[in-house]
């Protein structure tokens, strides 16, 4: 593929609801540029786009992928991305690396979810937009019934650019209002505009002319003069309007039937913008844009690994060329980094390709230290984007390998999944010592353990993280305890008396001592502050940290020859195990804060649903039609909550959840909790 000019690069991301058609309409394209020679279905897994083993299993995208077009002397970067909720992420680097956001929408079911959480997305990045109306060969099509939906949900912005010719088993072909000329077939034949749908393209038509002039002063004088208006003199203000985010228009197509995807393209190509139409973009203290001439900067909008390449960095070029065998600084890491071959990705394949011009997406392999969401740049640039903002993770599970050998390679194998996934965390629960990895929902973590199983070959479970309880006291107790071991030759002797009292929130374990006399040696009360300690560690009542208590040795006795500090130390841990039993030791429950983002017809459902899992609601404040319920709610009762919302909200909702405090755990459930610990421990002490 040849290098194209800045101002010939459209950049587009496909965004949408799961199953509406955004990687056939990439395939499609493909096959029309001439690009492929055959054109790839999703049931015969054989698309550009979704090459991946887990997208055939699941007939659904899973990565983005970028599918290059060449169209009409330009060059069109289509970046597909996936509609399953969990896979978000990928939607957000993929519009971070764009100019134009194709929405693409079925044309039974109308706007979704999927097409209203990905609208946000490209909303807060101030992406202009184009929506295609796809799938009109479906039955029950109905493009004026979608448009309606469409209007009603983002006004009067949204203009059709197109009307079909049919539906269903007779869509053949599309009306282009601007041109008021019919286009039928897959070869996209120009005819004149059918008579039945005559009066209403010109309806249509005014109506989008009245649209474009109001976004340009000049021809709204030349309209409210009578004055001829070009097709040309529209063309050019629709693009400004579409550019500005003035202007949404629609566009109609079937991309398994080929219709309407040559004049889509050809849309993109002639009133989509550049990246010289786009803003300049931030980066510290400068404002970059896509100058061809100035010094080189790209951003990094997703790294992958690939089985034979090895790690792939993907870059959009902001400003200036990036050549091959060169150096690049990473401001972020402040390191130099040396770019061996660059490469225009297409699906799966590299091919090489000397440079990249300002506005332009390509790869690089096996950058050292890159990461998603970096800036590479001339050093003396000086530059660094801001960094690509991504939802928390929302779901958690233990991970526990399967086999003794995959120990060792589990932590590193995961490691590198999450640099390739910026949906994914991983960390070590320091209670429980499980490895965690949280993420956007279940089926994002089933789909990365079936990659950690392909690419790493480790075996895995996954279970609920434990809880990470704590264990404290409720008042004040008292405890005397000898341990005594007569044996041939030295016996054991040693003689704690301590109290234990409750503490305030979160002041940990303190331990002090009120020895008069010499009762228990001072060589020997490090050995007792020790076996409190190690005690605490691991618990008294359900294997959980003992913690806000102060414990007080206050006497003791020794022997002469047979104490030592390991018989003070046990007749510590003793003391202490008395001391909470005598007590009345209670447990302590993490508390978190949650805030859950819903439409307001689901705000009641949320509060009712919060109410059964023990939550305190704090508010529910109106947001631009979402309703936000802030509330407290116990970590034991939320760990699945990214399905039950899901479900309550037909999958419009959203939540954020924050550690806050510590709070008593309700003793009822507190003994359930003590009593499948003791379970537990019965059943592994059987075992062995």
């Amino acid at each position: 593929m040849k290098v194209y000019a800045t101002e010939d690069i459209r950049n587009v991301v496909l965004v949408g609801h799961g199953s509406v058609g955004k990687t056939m309409f990439a395939e499609a394209a493909l096959y029309e540029s001439g690009g492929s020679t055959r054109l790839g279905t999703i049931q015969d897994q054989n698309t550009v786009s979704d090459y991946d083993e887990d997208e055939h299993k699941r007939k659904f995208s899973l990565n983005l992928s970028i599918v290059p077009v060449e169209w009409e002397g330009r060059k069109i970067n289509l970046i597909d991305t996936p509609g399953y909720a969990d896979f978000i992420s990928e939607v957000i680097c993929g519009a971070n690396a764009a100019d134009l956001a194709l929405v693409v929408v079925d044309a039974v079911s109308g706007p979704e979810v999927g097409t209203d959480r990905t609208w946000s997305i490209t909303e807060k990045l101030g992406l202009p937009k184009m929506i295609v109306i796809n799938r009109m060969d479906r039955e029950n099509a109905d493009f004026g019934n979608v448009l309606a939906q469409l209007q009603a949900r983002w006004g009067h912005r949204v203009m059709p650019l197109q009307l079909p010719i049919g539906a269903h088993d007779s869509f053949r072909g599309i009306v282009d209002l601007l041109h008021m000329r019919a286009y039928t077939g897959e070869e996209a034949e120009e005819t004149e505009v059918p008579a039945d749908l005559a009066e209403q393209a010109a309806t249509l038509r005014a109506q989008l002319i009245e649209g474009i002039v109001e976004t340009d002063e000049e021809l709204m004088t030349k309209y409210f003069a009578d004055e001829e208006l070009t097709e040309d003199e529209l063309r050019k203000v629709l693009h400004g309007g579409l550019d500005h985010n003035l202007i949404i228009p629609v566009i109609c197509a079937s991309a398994t039937k080929l219709i309407g995807v040559r004049q889509a393209l050809h849309n993109i190509a002639f009133s989509g913008p550049s990246p010289l139409d786009r803003d300049p973009i931030a980066a510290g203290e400068k404002s970059l844009s896509a100058d061809p001439k100035g010094a080189p900067a790209a951003r990094v909008f997703k790294t992958s690994a690939d089985p034979y390449v090895g790690r792939l960095t993907y870059m959009r070029v902001v400003t200036g060329v990036v050549k091959g065998d060169s150096h690049l600084w990473n401001a972020n890491r402040e390191a130099d980094e040396r770019l061996g071959t660059i490469y225009v990705q297409r699906g799966k394949e590299q091919t090489a390709t000397p440079e990249l011009q300002a506005g332009d997406i390509g790869v690089v392999a096996k950058l050292a230290h890159t990461e998603t969401g970096d800036t590479l740049c001339a050093k003396e640039l000086g530059a660094r984007f801001e960094p690509i903002q991504f939802p928390s993770p929302v779901f958690s599970m233990a991970v526990h390998p399967t086999s003794k050998g995959a120990v060792d390679k589990l932590g590193t194998s995961l490691q590198r999944l999450v640099e390739e996934d910026p949906g994914l965390r991983l960390s070590r629960d320091q209670s429980s010592g499980e490895i965690i990895l949280a993420g956007l929902g279940e089926a994002h973590l089933e789909v990365t353990m079936e990659r950690l199983k392909r690419k790493f070959n480790i075996d895995v479970e996954l279970t609920l993280p434990r809880v990470p309880y704590r264990e404290t006291v409720s008042k004040k107790a008292h405890a005397d305890y000898t341990h005594k071991k007569q044996t041939g030759g030295h016996g054991q002797y040693a003689r704690v008396i301590l109290d234990v009292e409750p503490l305030p929130r979160g002041a940990g374990l303190v331990f002090g001592e009120k020895v008069v006399g010499g009762s228990v040696p001072k060589e020997f009360i490090p050995a007792v502050e020790k076996g409190v300690h190690e005690t605490a560690v691991h618990g008294v009542l359900a294997g959980y940290e003992l913690t806000d208590c102060q414990v007080t040795l206050l006497d003791g006795k020794h022997h002469p020859v047979d104490s030592s500090e390991m018989a003070f130390k046990l007749a510590a841990a003793q003391a202490l195990k008395e001391a909470i039993h005598g007590s009345g030791g209670t447990l302590l429950e993490p508390v978190m804060t949650i805030r859950v983002f819903a439409p307001e017809a689901h705000a009641g459902d949320v509060v009712s649903d919060l109410n059964t899992k023990r939550a305190k609601i704090h508010g529910i404040n109106p947001d631009g039609g979402m309703s936000v319920v802030e509330a407290e709610v116990p970590l034991a009762e939320v760990q699945r909550y990214a399905a039950d919302l899901r479900s309550i909200t037909q999958g419009r909702g959203a939540f954020e959840l924050d550690f806050d405090h510590y709070g008593e755990v309700p003793h009822q459930l507190a003994q359930k909790v003590i009593e499948e610990h003791k379970k537990a421990v019965e059943e592994a002490h059987a075992a062995h």
